[in-house]
């Protein structure tokens, strides 16, 4: 399918027009309030409980609102969130280096290759403060000082140290902290939890989001919650790749069944390679395991000079070695942006340098930061993330270098949001990576926990305030049409999985995915693989609904039964990743095409034809709707980081 309309020019019209600096402050001034007496009168559904999600949960209920929060877990604490590893940004220049506001904001901008909003990405940079703050008074163990202050550290994309980290788990103390503000409103009954449940569509009532249908894991029970708001807080689309760093629950199920409702779907083909994940050892893998960005501050990146050198790294002297992040990029080396790094790797194992099994690796050595800081500093900095490697690998990166090699990570693109992160089904509400609204066409590291907790912590909270402050919502029952036609809808594509009875497997679908979308649609795109790929992807999808194998019943814990919503799902958003990457005729941040490189093989943007989001509307023939991108204070260049 590369067929496709062109509908209405979209906007976002809720920046207000003041100057950038004080943009956040008016809308939240302008905003309408709902007064404490009266938010207790209101539901509001939040669909996840990582960063996102439950630092909204938490803090909407701190307002007074009656969340009712769904997680597909057995335990908000397991959300993804736990797995990120390296850090988080804020700009409050503890190490008087030079960072700022602004900073913060122009190399985001820049790092995302001048394709994001400049009013969501300052906002961003605003709030980056606050987010420090509100996690210490939690508790969060951030790493610090011999004299007891905070310490940061550097990520990619940037000259400054602004990342604040607590070892390699930062995600996972973020989280425990967000997960013990959101416990204590559970345990004052203001939050209302649903784990090991599952959103399977969003209820549209009169061109508003009122609701969910959802599955409860364990007993198969399919239910409708009603609300005045839906919040969906439900992360990336990675795992359509099937090989990513991404947990095998992760998935797209509610952000598309959110799509096929009205919501917009902006940027699908904007996806991040991580350049320092642990190499592919064999075909039995599920997933990729992610070695955090943070270890590039001290790791050095090298080959051997000579192609085919299968001599241990220990044996190969120092003038054998290209260290070709700092020959190729002086100025950042080895704190590359990720797509850049990604990329030079690709290069250099395509070009017969790689080292490990199949030439698809390259080394990350920590052999110079140990002499000079001895073992027991790189101990204090990284010490899980090396037994990790270790316990995985069987090699000691004390003694040995890393072996890494990119892998597919985060989706900047999502649903479509405008600056009060309202998709384009009013009531419905997208945060963190379910959105697509802040990091352009590549995130830079420590970027995703700032995003997630801004959005939930401090920007959602206003706006879903103004929502709802704007008048009284109809009322809304279960036995409304809408209501009931969207659960029929919901059991009867259940019965229609378990109704198959083929013989594949669920997992043999996926992995075929995810293979075509790797070889196709990873690292390096061409519009003849692009073309190649939406061509299968119809069959493979005709194959899938006829002739995939889901034992058990819908009545009971059926895992495969979720696998197979979930694959089915992801095998409709790949087609429209595709046409996204297809219609894109240009390279930029981690969108790739090879047709569209300068002489040296970098990105060759096309800002005439292509500055602008693309947001697709569902339909028979999807219809793209352009927002511009207009800058104003950072004005888009050829990226340099040499």
């Amino acid at each position: 399918m590369a067929d496709y309309s062109i509908g209405d020019p979209i906007a976002d019209t809720k920046a207000p027009a003041v100057p950038l600096e004080n943009r956040w402050d008016e809308r939240r001034f302008t905003a309408k309030l709902v007064n404490p007496a009266n938010r207790r009168k209101h539901r509001v559904i939040v669909v996840g409980t990582g960063l996102a999600g439950g630092s909204a949960g938490a803090t909407l209920a701190e307002q007074g609102y009656h969340v009712v929060q769904f997680c597909f877990q057995d335990s908000p604490r397991r959300a993804h969130s736990v797995a990120a590893q390296g850090g988080i940004n804020a700009a409050k220049n503890y190490r008087n280096d030079g960072d700022s506001v602004y900073r913060l904001f122009y190399d985001t901008v820049k790092g995302g290759d001048f394709r994001s909003r400049e009013s969501n990405v300052y906002r961003l940079a605003q709030v980056s403060a606050q987010i420090i703050d509100q996690a210490v008074a939690q508790g969060v163990p951030f790493a610090r000082e011999y004299g007891g202050l905070l310490d940061t550290r550097s990520f990619g994309g940037v000259q400054v140290q602004r990342t604040f980290y607590a070892r390699g788990q930062t995600g996972q103390q973020l989280l425990i902290g967000a997960y013990q503000a959101l416990s204590r409103q559970i345990d004052a009954g203001n939050v209302e939890l649903h784990a090991r449940t599952e959103m399977l569509d969003l209820v549209v009532v009169d061109g508003r989001a009122r609701g969910i249908v959802a599955r409860d894991l364990v007993t198969g029970e399919i239910r409708t919650h009603l609300a005045d708001a839906v919040v969906l807080a439900t992360g990336g689309y990675g795992n359509v790749f099937y090989l990513s760093t991404n947990a095998k629950g992760s998935n797209a199920t509610a952000i598309w069944r959110a799509h096929k409702r009205g919501a917009y779907f902006a940027n699908p083909c904007y996806t991040q390679i991580h350049p320092t994940c642990i190499p592919r050892s064999g075909e039995h893998q599920s997933k990729l395991t992610l070695m955090s960005e943070s270890l590039r501050n001290d790791g050095r990146i090298w080959v051997p000079k000579e192609k085919g050198d299968t001599r241990p790294p220990a044996q190969i002297p120092e003038v054998e070695r290209d260290y070709y992040l700092e020959r190729l990029y002086p100025s950042f080396g080895n704190l590359v942006p990720r797509d850049i790094a990604s990329r030079a790797a690709k290069n250099i194992c395509d070009a017969g340098f790689g080292v490990g099994p199949g030439g698809l690796g390259v080394y990350l050595d920590f052999a110079d930061a140990i002499s000079r800081m001895g073992r027991p500093a790189i101990e204090a900095r990284y010490g899980n993330l090396f037994d990790m490697y270790q316990r995985i690998t069987a090699e000691d990166p004390y003694e040995v270098p890393m072996r890494i090699y990119p892998a597919i990570h985060y989706t900047m693109g999502g649903l479509w949001v405008d600056y009060d992160l309202q998709s384009t089904v009013p009531g419905l509400f997208v945060i963190g990576e379910a959105n697509f609204s802040d990091h352009g066409a590549n995130r830079l590291g420590a970027s995703a926990l700032m995003q997630g907790l801004a959005d939930g912590y401090f920007v959602l909270p206003a706006t879903v305030n103004d929502y709802l402050g704007q008048g009284k919502l109809d009322e809304v029952t279960a036995g409304d049409p809408a209501v009931t036609r969207t659960q029929a809808e919901v059991r009867e594509r259940v019965e229609r999985l378990l109704s198959v009875n083929g013989t594949r497997s669920v997992d043999s679908f996926h992995r075929e995915l995810g293979l075509m979308m790797w070889d196709h649609c990873g690292m390096a795109r061409t519009e003849a693989g692009l073309r190649k790929a939406l061509e299968r992807i119809p069959e493979l999808r005709a194959e899938f609904w006829r002739d995939v194998r889901i034992p058990g019943t819908g009545a009971e814990l059926n895992q495969e039964l979720e696998k197979a919503g979930r694959v089915a799902d992801f095998l409709e958003l790949a087609e429209l990743l595709l046409l996204d990457a297809l219609v894109r005729e240009e390279s930029c941040g981690g969108h790739f095409r090879e047709e569209h490189q300068t002489p040296d093989g970098e990105a060759r943007r096309d800002d005439e034809q292509f500055s602008y989001v693309a947001a697709w509307e569902h339909g028979e023939k999807p219809v793209l709707h352009r927002e511009e991108l207009v800058f104003e204070h950072v004005h888009p260049t050829q990226r340099s980081y040499t």
